[in-house]
């Protein structure tokens, strides 16, 4: 047998060993039907890179570090939810219109909903920026912070400065920040000044060619949150940045964006979500983390609302976003309103639109005109032709790139968070939604909606349907890899 004999049957029995076992353990992996498919089509028929893909992409594991610190973590979770004072927990009602979205929330986290909050919609960035460094100079003991993207310069700068000041006078500053999204924030001077004044800055989510073996390297921690001594919170769409400087050579304009002030006792749910997103990078105790805040729960507000929290992502059982959001269009009697910059349903998603509409639910999916990802710029469009024929409405925003998060049901009950509509926001990516089952925060909501729908131009779908066979292509194509994202 001669060597080129020899080497083209080595390779030959690799090529078979390595699809077998990825095709095997795409297999096992309880993922949608469309999605094992398109993984062992690509397995298959592209020796060696759809494996490599797969091992890169294929399974959300989190890595060993961060499970065992999750599970060290959990009966502390759980003891402390059992010990959450009664008097805030939402008392159960008969014929409770809202039941199965309360019940959905709870089980996809485990959290139930609180009375007795305070939650203002605040919509222009800089007025954000002031009111959060506002709050950071007030704090007194704790101040715990996690985004995607730290952008310096302009307002987020006065974010920076607060901290160092709060830190300096002895309040314990924790900040959490994604590896990829702050990326330009790590490379910059800020980390150093932030570290020397006393506040705590970690990257999480790190991404290397040696770490993608055994950790998904594009889970993001997606999550926007600010909380000041457990009794102020923020949360929303807009990440630590200043939008008049914010990727403007990208062409699309300015970012738009909206975040929810926070007082009473949800804002202990929300200290929750960062501090075990904290703990579970860094292993540190929990106790150790934030000082004193364990005995800041504030109490109901006179005539506050009622607001429950939804964290998702994984190490959560199930997708609770897109379930969450699956039982709110179900509920739906009259109207639902969505915004979202980056619109990729998947097949339930778009079945549920699409039944919404058919039974006479006014349904409106408010979108950029223009999206910062070519490819979900055309994953997206591939759903438009069948949704305008089943009666949804699809408006495309003209007055910058579109970002707010938000979904209102028949004006009483709205959603808001981090949460895109789409399969990355609902599987990859670590999330937080508020339920909000308040009619005057929803009111504000559907008044920022309207104002975008204002500066938005509707779809036709005669127009629509007239579009080019190239564009027609396009979209098909990104369809087809999209359970891959």
């Amino acid at each position: 047998m001669t060597l080129s004999t020899t080497l083209g049957s080595l390779a030959a029995v690799a090529h078979l060993v390595i699809t077998v076992t990825f095709a095997v353990r795409a297999l096992m992996q309880r993922h949608p039907p469309s999605t094992t498919l398109a993984w062992l089509l690509l397995i298959i028929g592209v020796p060696y890179f759809g494996a490599g893909l797969y091992l890169l992409i294929g399974e959300r594991q989190l890595g060993r570090r961060r499970g065992q610190h999750a599970r060290m973590l959990l009966p502390l979770l759980e003891d402390w939810v059992r010990k959450l004072p009664p008097e805030i927990i939402s008392p159960k009602r008969d014929g409770d219109r809202w039941l199965s979205i309360r019940k959905t929330a709870h089980g996809a986290a485990g959290l139930e909903p609180t009375v007795g909050n305070r939650i203002a919609l605040r919509d222009a960035s800089s007025r954000i920026l002031a009111e959060i460094a506002q709050d950071i100079e007030t704090a007194t003991h704790t101040v715990l912070m996690e985004f995607y993207i730290w952008q310096p310069g302009g307002d987020a700068d006065q974010v920076g400065q607060a901290l160092m000041r709060a830190a300096q006078r002895g309040v314990a500053c924790r900040v959490l920040l994604d590896a990829v999204g702050s990326r330009d924030f790590f490379r910059s001077d800020w980390p150093k000044l932030l570290r020397s004044a006393g506040v705590a800055v970690v990257e999480t989510l790190s991404v290397s060619i040696l770490r993608a073996a055994f950790v998904r390297f594009d889970l993001r921690l997606h999550r926007k949150i600010v909380v000041i001594d457990g009794l102020v919170g923020w949360t929303g769409s807009l990440n630590l940045i200043d939008p008049r400087f914010f990727k403007q050579d990208a062409g699309f304009g300015e970012w738009v964006d909206a975040m929810a002030r926070i007082q009473g006792p949800v804002v202990e749910m929300l200290a929750g979500v960062v501090l075990w997103d904290w703990c579970v990078e860094t292993g540190e105790p929990l106790g150790q983390v934030a000082p004193g805040l364990a005995d800041a729960v504030a109490p109901p507000l006179p005539n506050g609302a009622e607001v429950q929290v939804l964290p998702s992502g994984p190490g959560f059982e199930g997708e609770g976003a897109r379930s969450l959001l699956l039982a709110t269009i179900y509920a739906a009697r009259d109207e639902i309103v969505l915004t979202t910059p980056y619109f990729v349903p998947d097949e339930p998603l778009f079945l549920a639109l699409e039944a919404a509409a058919q039974r006479g639910v006014a349904v409106t999916v408010i979108v950029p005109a223009r999206v910062d990802s070519v490819l979900v710029r055309h994953a997206s469009r591939w759903s438009f032709e069948p949704l305008l024929a089943a009666g949804v409405r699809i408006l495309q925003f003209h007055g910058g790139l579109l970002h707010t998060k938000s979904v209102t049901v028949d004006r009483q009950l709205s959603l808001f968070g981090t949460t895109n509509l789409d399969i990355r926001s609902f599987r990859l990516n670590f999330e937080v939604t508020l339920v909000v089952y308040d009619l005057a925060f929803t009111t504000a909501l559907r008044q920022l909606q309207a104002s975008y729908a204002d500066a938005s131009a509707p779809l036709d779908a005669a127009i629509w349907a007239r579009r080019s066979t190239g564009a027609r292509l396009a979209e098909n194509a990104a369809h087809l890899v999209s359970p891959l994202l």
